[in-house]
């Protein structure tokens, strides 16, 4: 058994078509991807006592939106520390040992429900599961660019639109499994933990089982032509890469841009429902538990396509000038959401999100492309996890801002909850312009040796 997971015994034979290794990459990011539909789970959890309506010793959904935060804090956390152990003993091992991890997490976030232990949650769902996502979410990045080295953006976006549409199997099926499960006893949630893990664990086998490396020197049919006609990048190694300043300006550029985007996709089904609620737009046109799920959904399709598209097109304009897009673009954004929140226009509102959305799933998927254009494939998979920490920084910074300071505007500045995202709409684009500013320094590097 320990035999299939060598490295060596990943290395696919010199006929194995490299199109085979995406599905298993998907395989993977799919279920991972999960994570962004976590915000289905929030009101549920914050009525876990009170089943129909919180009560006293609930949990208040500031509480419950740390397992969120927790959760990308440890997918960075690991990254970087495991990310020079994938490298070495390859995806496979990296692969099953995130299955076990992510999996885990939901049956240990199900014990911490049924007792009423938010420590477990925590525990679960936030530092196992995080671990989970970690491994998993780099192992098949890493294994792509190597495959496609003619076409990085592509070969990252095909991997990573998976992590972001993710939650848009995840947040229908979990609203369906929550009502299936629910009664006058529970409100469902541990139930569906306990058949998301199941599931879960089932399909990342499968990616597991598939994973193959190529060989050392393999390149694809028309690659060698093409490296003929450029200089071919020279490649750094972990080490190497975290003392150049390249590195801690797209470390801020990928810190600005995941703060301002995570901290809405965290509270996304909240925000829709109190941004349009029954005060705001009359009982037959307000946002339901059910249509709030759905716009989470949405997002998700929007998160996975943009990824592939921007990544993709970065291949052709270059990543420094994808970036520019998105910061630009994205400010414009997040300044305009209040207004569509004052109208009452939900479509506009819906339309700007779901335009961020691309962008913010974009970004992730262009910066494996972008460490590769300027530090090699040497290490890639090290430096990207090295990176990964401005994620666990912003899964921190970004969720928090938006969960703080609506509550601090509703219960102590006695602000409605439709009006109380303005601020911090404002405080992202912000973000955003200072992300801009640092991708215009970011310049090539002249590596000599």
């Amino acid at each position: 058994m320990q035999s299939f997971f060598n490295k060596s015994n990943t290395i696919a034979p010199p006929e194995f078509n490299r199109w085979r290794v995406p599905p298993a990459a998907l395989a993977i990011h799919l279920c991972i991807g999960q994570i962004y539909a976590y915000s289905v789970f929030n009101k549920p959890l914050s009525q876990a006592l009170g089943i129909t309506k919180p009560v006293e010793g609930d949990w208040t959904l500031v509480q419950v939106g740390y397992i969120f935060s927790i959760a990308l804090f440890f997918l960075g956390a690991s990254a970087a520390v495991f990310g020079r152990w994938l490298e070495r003993v390859g995806p496979r091992k990296a692969m099953f040992a995130s299955a076990l991890c992510f999996s885990g997490g939901f049956l240990l976030s199900a014990l911490g429900v049924w007792g009423h232990q938010i420590w477990l949650l925590y525990l679960g769902n936030g530092v196992l599961g995080g671990i989970g996502l970690g491994l998993g979410y780099i192992s098949p990045v890493s294994t792509l660019i190597k495959w496609f080295p003619d076409r990085p953006g592509m070969a990252t976006g095909m991997a990573i639109m998976g992590f972001g549409g993710g939650a848009m199997i995840a947040a229908p099926l979990s609203i369906r499994l929550m009502a299936f499960f629910q009664s006058p006893d529970s409100i469902g949630v541990a139930e569906t933990f306990l058949v998301l893990g199941g599931l879960y664990l089932a399909y990342m086998l499968f990616g597991v089982l598939t994973i193959r490396i190529p060989a050392e020197g393999w390149q694809p049919a028309g690659v060698g032509d093409l490296n003929k006609q450029k200089k071919p990048v020279l490649g750094l190694d972990a080490e190497a890469a975290i003392r150049t300043p390249q590195f801690y300006l797209l470390f801020a550029v990928l810190l600005l841009n995941v703060s301002a985007g995570i901290g809405v996709l965290g509270q996304a089904s909240v925000m829709i429902q109190e941004m349009f609620s029954e005060k705001v737009m009359g009982a037959d046109r307000a946002v339901s538990a059910v249509a709030a799920g759905g716009f989470v959904g949405v997002l998700s399709l929007f998160n996975m396509a943009g990824r592939f598209f921007w990544s993709s097109l970065s291949d052709k304009i270059g990543r420094r000038n994808t970036y520019t897009i998105f910061f630009l673009l994205g400010a414009i954004l997040y300044i305009l959401i209040p207004f569509t929140g004052r109208m009452g226009n939900i479509v506009l509102f819906t339309g700007a999100f779901c335009l961020i959305m691309s962008m913010y799933g974009g970004g992730f998927a262009t910066i494996p492309a972008y460490l590769r254009d300027l530090f090699g494939t040497k290490e890639v998979g090290a430096i990207h996890g090295r990176l990964l920490l401005a994620w666990s920084m912003a899964a921190i910074l970004g969720p928090q801002l938006i969960n703080n300071i609506r509550a601090y505007q509703i219960e102590t500045l006695q602000i409605p909850a439709a009006e109380a995202y303005s601020i911090t709409m404002y405080l992202m684009a912000g973000l955003l312009i200072i992300g801009f500013l640092c991708n215009l320094l970011i310049k090539p590097l002249h590596i000599t040796k």
